[in-house]
């Protein structure tokens, strides 16, 4: 960074139901790029992003970061929050712009993320991209005491997803809860950090012993195989939100995109 630049937080929302995850990928139209093309537009000097993460195909996030350097000022910053809503497309939202100190960096600052997986009860034509319909009933109660197993493990290999090789597999889960409401079922899961594929990846499992109410026990043995293959399939990709992430520096807080 130059010595005239200043480190930016931009917050953001997105649909992913028509993007290919957040990060760049070639030919293909992701929410980074998206957002690139419009800092760009707007500041007339090239703006590459960072973001704190990396959501999947047909992913959403009702709260995300992304950090960038420009030499424009905060209270010209502060002025381009609407022109940026009025150059993206409607399922791309910007908040807010904070500044921030120069080190600082979307992804590895932060300190906690959290994700909500939505399961509908009904099936509906206007929530399709948004939930996941299963006509099977949920047992939360069950359920609840699985993620028990979950919050005292710290190895996630099994929830990973294959040909993605992390510096580790190691995460530290502060929680893990299913409610039920009127309309849906909900998981939110905390974290330090989460794998590839990971979130879903549990959902699935956990689906799959909610047919046959499976014995704890189980879930523990897939978590000490350490192997992909042992859990369960993926949960589709639309019933997932990114929905908070925590920063030392930031106190903000998401409200979750459905009324409950």
């Amino acid at each position: 960074m130059s010595e005239n630049q200043h480190r930016y937080f931009i917050e953001l929302a997105y649909k992913g139901s028509n993007y290919h995850g957040w990060q760049i990928q070639p030919n293909a139209i992701t929410v980074q790029e998206e957002l690139n093309k419009a800092l760009t537009i707007l500041s007339k000097e090239k703006i590459d992003t960072l973001g704190c993460g990396r959501t999947d195909t047909g992913v959403h996030a009702s709260q995300f970061y992304a950090h960038f350097d420009s030499k424009f000022s905060l209270e010209e910053m502060k002025t381009w929050v609407k022109k940026l809503n009025s150059i993206l497309k409607d399922d791309i939202f910007i908040f807010d712009i904070h500044k921030v100190n120069q080190d600082a960096h979307a992804r590895f600052d932060a300190t906690s993320r959290s994700y909500s997986y939505y399961i509908a009860k009904h099936k509906s034509i206007f929530q399709k991209e948004l939930m996941w319909y299963t006509p099977i009933k949920l047992n939360v109660d069950y359920l609840n005491s699985l993620t028990e197993i979950l919050k005292s493990a710290k190895q996630f290999e099994s929830f990973s997803k294959t040909g993605v090789e992390p510096s580790t597999y190691l995460c530290d889960i502060t929680e893990a809860i299913w409610t039920e409401h009127e309309h849906c079922y909900q998981f939110t899961i905390s974290a330090n950090r989460f794998l590839r594929g990971m979130v879903r990846a549990i959902v699935g499992t956990m689906y799959e012993f909610n047919k046959t109410e499976l014995q704890k026990s189980e879930l523990q043995k897939i978590l000490d195989a350490a192997d992909r293959g042992k859990a369960g399939h993926a949960a589709p990709p639309q019933g997932l939100f990114l929905e908070q992430i925590t920063y030392p520096y930031l106190n903000k807080t998401s409200q979750s995109p459905f009324q409950k």
